[in-house]
């Protein structure tokens, strides 16, 4: 079944998004063990992430031929750990956490890239900069951490049969991201898009969609909330 899930993802992005972009696959692989993570990326997968910092370290060094992500919620002192390990954290929700990488990526003399979390759906159990404060949060991160380099954005669209609405929110993180790219950041990255709602997603400007279920079916005890 994991080739063939993996085949029909790949069939479903061949094309871009509606902007002609191409769709960069994450596979989410919390609670997936090595062999199974390997042979995805044996058929194909090219980058994985993970949510929680110590299952990064479990399964890191075991991991062969892929990007490493880390696309969790991070707390500040846990960065030690993914700074210049992962190719890109998604995750970046505060100033805070941003000036923390900064300081790690100063001292392993490193430049680490990020995306920068915007809670879309203005959800009070999500993290990330509200929409109307995330331009200015930007670019004062890329400003400020020369040891971060913030290459896009990432977004949870809320849980919603609402399709129209959930385009609409796309749609507006869109418009963000290409602001903030007309700005000068070097901007590669939307983040945004999980098994429930990736289709609507690069239909609406995503350039790169987290899978976790949709790939390696449904795991034990798995979180409703996660990917």
């Amino acid at each position: 079944m994991l080739k063939q899930n993996l085949d029909k993802v790949f069939s479903e992005i061949q094309a871009g998004n509606n902007l002609g972009e191409s769709v960069y696959l994450v596979g989410a692989t919390k609670m997936v063990d090595v062999d199974v993570i390997n042979k995805a990326i044996e058929y194909g997968l090219k980058m994985v992430g993970e949510n929680k910092v110590q299952e990064f370290r479990d399964k890191h060094l075991s991991i062969v031929g892929a990007e490493q992500h880390f696309i969790g919620h991070l707390q500040t002192n846990k960065v030690k750990y993914l700074v210049g390990a992962v190719s890109l954290i998604h995750s970046v929700d505060s100033v805070k956490l941003g000036a923390e990488i900064d300081k790690v990526a100063k001292k392993k003399n490193v430049i680490q890239d990020v995306l920068i979390e915007v809670n879309i759906g203005g959800e009070l159990s999500k993290s990330g900069f509200s929409l109307g404060d995330a331009y200015s949060n930007v670019l004062n991160i890329a400003k400020e951490f020369s040891s971060v380099r913030v290459v896009g954005l990432m977004a949870m669209l809320p849980p919603s049969d609402d399709k129209e609405y959930l385009a609409g929110l796309c749609k507006k993180m869109r418009d963000l991201f290409d602001e903030l790219k007309k700005a000068g950041l070097p901007f590669k990255y939307l983040s945004m898009g999980m098994s429930n709602d990736y289709l609507i997603a690069i239909k609406n400007g995503s350039n790169m969609i987290r899978l976790g279920r949709t790939i390696f079916g449904q795991r034990i005890k798995e979180d409703k909330k996660e990917n």
